[in-house]
């Protein structure tokens, strides 16, 4: 559909993070990577629009490297007068985000850090089409500036309220759309119904701060989402999509193909999604080394994923050595953590699964065990549970 009159061409992308890392390691490389290859694919797709659909940067204070990749992808993203809109997510400092709108909007670049009442309008200069976008930032209390729910509420109300007011805003940026017009909505938001990973839990996905799909029924064709990882659409009126990150950015998004996504659209007419697959960025990959310390020691000799940042498990009977963990830091600089597992630890997982003792008590056989019959104390049997039901929710979102 590359050029055909009429069309928009819509590049939908999010959660870029610039500047974060893993567990100390640089990802700026991969990240520029990323943006050198998002703006190719504008260019030899024809792209009439970029949507960037929030978190901008990882931080409200990100690093001036971060910055400089973020201004330099954006003035070539914008090359020819293309247009470009940005909306803060909740990673992103507002008004950081939206400060350079003086000396950038001649060149076609939106950028809104603050919820706003009016839609954003662009025009796409191969075809003349104009594209309505009811934009909305991440809309926290702080950010919306009010409070949603009285002292004392429950939870369950500061969800309503909470969806409902972002289900008003759209409606009065929806005010401006038109039969003519290419009629798009954006924000920055966990929708009820999308699959997270662990990468987005610091950043309370869920919780009170969800909202329904019916608050996103508008009337626009496509809504382009940011804030969960893994590439996905979510049930609603019209196409409602999360582009997910470019990279990688925890253990938990293991395997999961990165894209950004391609939106066919005309006035009044029915999206056409395509999903272009990313080449960039380094492999996350979880190895489980039944075998021991020699298996992985041979998958090494033999060379795997030579690319990837590793998550190592390693079945031993015997402690591990300071001079084991040099060795396999310095054979594989993507050895991000190192896990034992001893057999205890794997007989109290079986003793689990076969006589379904209750897992506190599971915990004080285990702690009993290891230290000659001493009762662990309820604060460190209640700190397990919590770190257990940490990696449970991890392997949700698988």
């Amino acid at each position: 559909m590359e050029g055909e009159e009429g069309v928009m061409r819509i590049l939908h992308t999010g959660d870029w993070h610039l500047g974060r890392t893993l567990e100390g390691r640089s990802r700026l490389a991969e990240q520029e990577a990323f943006l050198d290859e998002l703006v190719r694919m504008a260019d030899d797709q024809q792209a009439d629009l970029i949507l960037m659909a929030g978190d901008v940067y990882d931080s409200v204070n990100p690093p001036a490297a971060a910055e400089q990749l973020f201004y330099d992808a954006a003035a070539r993203l914008t090359d020819g007068g293309r247009p470009l809109v940005v909306i803060a997510g909740n990673h992103d400092q507002p008004e950081r985000v939206s400060s350079v709108t003086p000396l950038v909007a001649k060149r076609g670049m939106t950028l809104i850090g603050l919820p706003v009442t009016e839609a954003v309008t662009v025009t796409a200069s191969r075809t003349g089409e104009i594209a309505k976008i009811a934009a909305l930032p991440y809309p926290s209390e702080a950010r919306l500036n009010e409070l949603l729910a009285s002292d004392g509420g429950s939870e369950d109300e500061l969800r309503r309220a909470y969806s409902e007011r972002v289900g008003q805003l759209m409606q009065m940026m929806a005010r401006d759309f038109s039969p003519k017009t290419v009629n798009l909505a954006m924000s920055h938001i966990y929708v009820l119904g999308g699959l997270e990973c662990e990468s987005e839990r610091p950043i309370q996905v869920g919780g009170a701060y969800t909202v329904d799909p019916s608050a996103l029924a508008v009337g626009a064709s496509y809504t382009a989402l940011g804030h969960l990882h893994r590439p996905q659409v979510v049930k609603g009126e019209g196409i409602i999509r999360y582009s997910g990150s470019p990279l990688a950015y925890s253990f938990s998004e293991a395997g999961q193909a990165k894209s950004v996504t391609m939106v066919d659209v005309s006035p009044g007419g029915t999206p056409v999604i395509e999903e272009l697959f990313l080449n960039c960025g380094r492999p996350l990959v979880r190895w489980k080394a039944k075998g021991g310390l020699q298996e992985v020691y041979r998958w090494l000799d033999e060379g795997r994923d030579p690319r990837a940042f590793i998550d190592l498990e390693v079945s031993l009977t015997e402690a591990m050595g300071l001079s084991d963990i040099h060795r396999l830091r310095k054979s594989h600089d993507g050895i991000v953590h190192i896990r034992p597992i001893y057999p205890e630890m794997e007989a109290m997982e079986l003793e689990m699964e076969r006589v379904r003792i209750p897992l506190p008590d599971l915990f004080r056989k285990f702690y009993q065990r290891q230290t000659g019959g001493a009762e662990p104390e309820d604060s460190l049997v209640d700190l397990f549970l919590e770190l257990v039901d940490e990696d449970e929710a991890e392997e949700v979102t698988k």
